[in-house]
Order: C-alpha cells, then structure tokens, then sequence
C-alpha cells in the first residue's frame, strides 16, 4: 500500500491542502464571472500566513497586495460585512490614537473611514469616504500601496514551477493612472491599471497619497478602480456609480431566475436565501446562457459535473440553469481523441480553466475531460429537462450531442466490454481518480489497499441507467420510437446485472465500486445512496442501503459521511473519507424520497439546516469535517472548504424538493404532489412565480395535523395539480 501511495501522492498538487488554509488570512470573498478576490477583514489584501489573498481575474492574480494606512497607521477595524446578495464588502474603520501631519494630536475615533467594493469580470471598484467626527479641523495623509505578483492560481495553491516569466517596469499615465504587468511564458502580457479620482497628491509605481484637511463633520471621497487586461484588450474604467448600476441590473435579472419560496420559518427563511444570492453570485453569463461556476475562491470556473448537479438541484424551480449548463457544454463535447486532455468522442468537459500554466500546458486542465460520470449526468439532465420544460427546440439541438454522448458510454466508457463502464486516466498530469470523489485515495479495498484500475464506481452505473431511460424519453419525443425502446432494454439489462454483481449481502448495500478484475471494493461509502437517485437500486435492496446510510457509521447528525466510521481509511478531516459533503447529502435524501423513505430524506434535511444555523451567514460550504454530531456545537470545519460551493448552496433547493415530492410534466401539464411531507419546524410554504416557459403558478404548501394540504392561489389554465397521498 505505501508504495503505490507514494506513486500517487504527487497528483495531491491539485487539491487544496489544510497547509495552505487561508481561512486566518481572509474575512471576505467577493466574486463575479472571471474575477474574485480575497481580502482581509480591513478590506486590505495582505501576503501573511499562506499568501492568498488577492484580486484574481482568468486564473491569474492581479492584485497580490492593497492597504490603506492614515497619517502612517493601520487603522482600527469597526466591522465588516459582505451584503446580503454578495454585492458588496462594506468596511468600517476609524484611527487610533495618532498624531496630524501637523503634529496635532488626533484622538482615536475621531476619524471614520467607510470602504466600499464590489467587482465587475475583469474590474475592481472601491469608494472610500472618510469623516471627521471630531471637534477640530485635521490633516490627514491616506496612503494606498499596492503590488501585483501575477502569480497563476495553481502556483498560488502550492504547485511548484522551475521558471515564470518576467515582470514588465510599471509605468504611469498622468497624475491618476498606474499600470504594472507581466509577461508570460505563454506569450500573453497581462496588466493591471488602477485609476484614482480625483487625482491622488502623489503618484508612484507602488503607492499613492491624498493630504487632506478635514473640517468637523464634513466628509472626503475618493474612488479606486482596476481593470485587467488580457492579451492586449483593455477594459475602459468606469465611474463608481455608473459601474455599481450596471452591477445592480445583473442581480435584478439574476433574481427572475428563482422564484421565491418563503415559509413560516425565519432561520428557514435566513438558510433559502441566502443559498439563492449565493447562487446568483456564481451564475455566469456565457455565450449559451447561465452556467454556475464550481465554487470561490478555487473552483471560480465551468466544471462539467457540478454544473450539472447544480442544474439538476434547482431544476423544479429554476430550468433556465440547465439550459445553459446544456448548451455550454454540448458546445465543448470532446470530438477527438487526445490523451493529454483525457479527451474521447462524445466525452462531456470536466473542467476548464485559463491562465499562464493552462495556456503553457504545466496544468492540463485548460480543457480537460478527465471525469467519469459527467456524460451521462449530461444526458440525465437533458431528459429531465426535456420533462420539466417541454423545450423541445433546445434538445432538438443538443440532439447530436446526446446521441454522441451515447455512443461515448458504449465505446469508450465501458473500457473491457463488461457492460459496466469504468474509468483509467491516459493524461500523463491528469487525475487519477475521476468520479466525484477524485482525490488519489478515495478508492479502496475493506483492508484500506488502494483498488486496482480501470475502476467501476457503483454510482456511475446508476448514472447510465438512467441517461439511458432519460434518452430514451428523448427519442421518443423525438419519433424515434425504435432507438428508444433498444435503450430501455439496455437500461433494464444494466439494472439487471449491476443488482447481481454490486449488491454484497454482508455489507448490506452495494460495494464501492469493482477494480480491473472485477474485485470488489468491499466498503460502505456514501457513493452506494446514488443507486437510489439514479433509481438502479431495487426495492428490497433500497430499503437495505437506506438503513446502512442511516446507521451512526455513515449518518454523523449533519449529514452521510462519504465513507463510514468503521473503514480502514475513515478518516473525518480527509477530503473524501469521511467528510460531509453537503451536495452527497442533498442526493442521497432525494434518493430516499424517491423510494418512500420520506422520514428519513426529512431527517437529512434536518440535518443539513442544524448545520447551517452554526455556520456563517447560513452558507454551507463545500464540505466540513465527519465528526459526531455534538450538540450545542457546530460541525468542524473542513479549513480549505470553498464558500459558497454551487453544489452545496444548491443542496437545499434538492431537499426541499425531495420531501415535497414535487415533478413538473410540461408536456402533459401536470404538477404532482407525491405524499408530501413536511419536516417539524415548516408548518407553511409559499412558492411564488414557479413558471413553466411564460406560464406562472404561485402556490402555499400547509401542514394541517393530519395532513399536507395545498392551496393554489395561480395556476395557468389547462394545467392539472395533483396531490397524491
């Protein structure tokens, strides 16, 4: 076991170590498209700890230092805050004890300082407004220093290089205008340009200074802008005002693309909201619509499988998501083969990413299809969207690409002709492992030995079965009455064997997953409650697993643990082995829904929402650590979990939805409830502007005592709403 770890512990450079935390150094993300960035709880970027705070913009950091200092000190922190819809990072500051630059002396908080930023894709704006609340006039001298390292994101994170390209001399345009840049070893020149209006006192390459005198009770503003170029297109600077209303009018258009749901519970309410402006922080404008970047601050970019199971969380409410998520990546299908990119025909993307070492190749991930499961969750998407929305002119045109992804699955998926499909990385620098659980260890044996390739996930099999029911939906849509019956043949053939020869009776559920000789790895892992999802699991064998993922190895109070308590590599803090994942959690109780273990999807829900009340702003992160549930204290934080994670700020839009039982037929018209249920603390839910294309249903869900009941308050007309108890 020790030397094939150590073979593959170098592949451990891609994942973001608890050596390398940031979370000491930073109070604040703010992030929009491209660009994000780091800051400290002054507002300030500062390279203390693990050096990661910055402004980044396509995989680069732009900015790697910024700090204001008043008459040469720090000032004293009052409070900071992101906005609710994530807007904003508002900062209060005042000075401390300290002296004017005419020697007088000015008493601490004398002196109010207001920083207010946001960003734009590829901009960064600041307002700093200072006041004097003292008796007496002051001088005052503000100082902002600022650097830009131009370090690629990957290299931040740890990864080592023998050589970068070379730092250009900053230069200045005027009195207001400074640039520094760097030239790559990609060839490509990246700048940064700071603005200051009005025009600072003094203006160097590093630092800029305002001397001011600042009467009682009155007030001082200056802004602050950067733009990022790339490849010598500039961004032209824009007034502070001018460029927040811009900023404004995205989030009013982000905001038609969820519809409300209020219920009688205010930290209810707190947790879907907050999820829902996470969301929409994370929602990218592309050519082909939205598409929701994986997570900030290290996966702000396209993955091909959490987007896809972001769309699928909020698909009931928000369809508009997967279509975007389905047009961008047809768009990208693998086409050909190429190793270095894990690339095959009709293979769906699994991330993308910019920057010196994407472009240079030192990474491979520019455009990298190294993931097992993302082609047939593409498929799934688009059958269930095909159902949700009746939108027959978007399938019509992913149509190709879906039958590509079809033939993907039975070619190249499926490596030894066994029926099942399985996953060897050919990417000399590419992942190892490549289901969701893609860190180098997550594959095992009951002794903890690492399994042997080419690997057989027990959920991408599940994941087949159901791309081919959802294509066969398709093509049946489509008149295609003959392809769709040979894929429900081979679907029902796939559930056949896979009950045979992944189910383990003395494991009581299925087995992770089978190596390249067909072994099994004996292991309860979270991986086995996607057989319930998927819908591969039968009856009797469901109500097994639920009860082996319910257990205290696996159900820890906040969630399931990705591997139980009892295995050889359970380890809580570790990444995949024994962590909760919020998103793990969210389909698995769906999972049990759609068997009719409803009681059991509430008590995931429940879990979930205890967390998030221990959690800053209710934002439940990318993961956190599987220690038992203690109570009167939060679960233990996973230190490096990206906040907020699409998959996971979309996890309780999947478990609502889950215990709802709710489906939308937009073909028959037909709105099901299926014996739905309410946890004990949701007594009332309200769904407003739910659409279906431009049709609109606002609707109140309500507990009575013995029963649920539901009161439609709009509903278009030819439309049928049922309750099935």
């Amino acid at each position: 076991m020790k030397k094939q770890e150590a073979l593959l512990r170098w592949e451990d450079k891609y994942y973001i170590h608890a050596s390398s935390s940031y979370a000491d150094d930073r109070v604040s993300v703010l992030n929009y498209e491209d660009t994000f960035g780091i800051f400290d709880r002054w507002g300030d970027i500062k390279q203390i700890g693990s050096g990661v705070q910055g402004i980044y913009h396509q995989g680069t950091r732009f900015i790697s230092e910024m700090e204001l200092e008043i008459n040469k000190y720090r000032p004293m922190l009052l409070s900071s805050y992101i906005k609710n819809e994530n807007e904003i990072l508002s900062v209060d500051l005042t000075n401390p004890d300290m002296e004017g630059t005419d020697g007088l002396l000015i008493p601490k908080g004398s002196i109010h300082i207001a920083r207010t930023r946001f960003l734009q894709n590829g901009s960064y704006h600041e307002l700093v407004v200072l006041t004097n609340y003292g008796v007496m006039p002051y001088e005052l001298e503000l100082l902002i220093s600022y650097r830009g390292d131009f370090k690629d994101i990957f290299e931040i994170r740890g990864m080592t290089r023998q050589q970068r390209g070379k730092m250009l001399p900053a230069q200045t345009e005027g009195c207001r205008i400074v640039c520094f840049s760097y030239e790559g070893l990609d060839n490509i020149q990246r700048q940064t340009r700071l603005q200051f209006d009005p025009s600072p006192d003094e203006l160097k390459f590093h630092y800029a200074i305002y001397r001011i005198t600042l009467p009682p009770q009155e007030s001082y503003s200056f802004h602050c802008t950067a733009v990022f170029q790339v490849k010598q297109h500039p961004l032209a600077f824009e007034p502070f005002s001018h460029a927040f209303s811009k900023r404004e009018a995205v989030l009013q258009k982000g905001k038609e693309l969820i519809p409300e749901v209020y219920t009688d519970n205010t930290q209810f309410n707190n947790w879907i909201n907050r999820s829902g402006n996470d969301l929409r922080s994370l929602l990218v404008q592309t050519s082909e619509g939205f598409y929701p970047y994986a997570g900030v601050p290290w996966y702000n970019t396209a993955f091909g499988r959490d987007g896809i199971i972001t769309a699928f969380s909020m698909l009931w409410l928000g369809p508009e998501i997967a279509k975007g998520v389905l047009l961008f990546l047809a768009r990208r299908q693998a086409t050909e083969l190429n190793p270095v990119q894990d690339a095959e025909p009709g293979k769906i993307l699994h991330e993308m990413r910019s920057g010196e070492m994407a472009e240079t190749g030192e990474i491979p991930f520019k455009l990298y299809y190294g993931t097992i499961d993302a082609t047939m969750l593409f498929v799934m998407l688009a059958g269930h969207y095909l159902k949700r929305t009746n939108d027959l002119a978007t399938i019509n045109r992913i149509w190709p690409n879906i039958l590509n992804a079809l033939t993907w699955i039975n070619k190249y998926g499926d490596i030894d002709g066994d029926g099942f499909v399985e996953y060897q990385k050919k990417a000399t620098h590419g992942l190892t492992n490549q289901g969701w659980k893609d860190s180098h260890d997550s594959v095992m044996y009951e002794d903890g030995e690492l399994a042997s390739y080419p690997i057989a996930l027990c959920e991408v099999q599940g994941y087949v079965y159901d791309a081919k029911l959802q294509a066969a939906y398709i093509a049946e849509r489509m008149d295609e009455h003959t392809l769709a019956e040979k894929l429900r043949t081979e679907a029902a053939t796939l559930k056949e064997r896979f009950n045979e020869v992944f189910w383990d009776e003395k494991l009581g559920t299925y087995v992770l997953a089978l190596d390249g000789q067909k072994r099994p790895c004996r292991v309860l892992s979270s991986n086995a409650g996607h057989t319930l999802f998927s819908g591969i699991a039968t009856e009797e064998y469901a109500r097994s697993t639920v009860q082996r993922l319910m257990s205290d190895e696996m159900f820890n109070g906040w969630g399931i643990r990705t591997l139980s308590s009892k295995e050889v590599r359970y380890n809580p803090m570790s990444y995949h082995n024994g962590s909760v994942w919020p998103h793990d959690t969210a389909l698995i109780a769906y999972g049990f829904a759609r068997y009719g273990f409803t009681q059991e999807a509430l008590r995931l829900m429940q879990g979930l929402f205890d967390a998030s009340l221990f959690i800053e702003l209710q934002r439940l992160p990318e993961l956190f650590c599987g220690f038992p549930f203690r109570r009167g204290e939060a679960p233990t934080s996973y230190p490096v979990a990206c906040s907020p994670q699409a998959w996971s700020v979309a996890a309780v839009f999947l478990v609502l939805q889950a215990c709802l039982q709710i489906s939308i037929d937009a073909f028959q018209k037909r709105l099901t409830f299926c014996r739905p249920q309410l946890p004990s603390y949701l007594n009332h839910i309200r769904i407003s502007n739910l659409r279906s294309g431009d049709e609109v249903f606002t609707l109140e869900i309500i507990k009575y005592p013995h029963d649920i009941g539901l009161h439609l308050i709009k509903k278009p007309a030819g439309w049928e709403v049922a309750n099935i108890k």
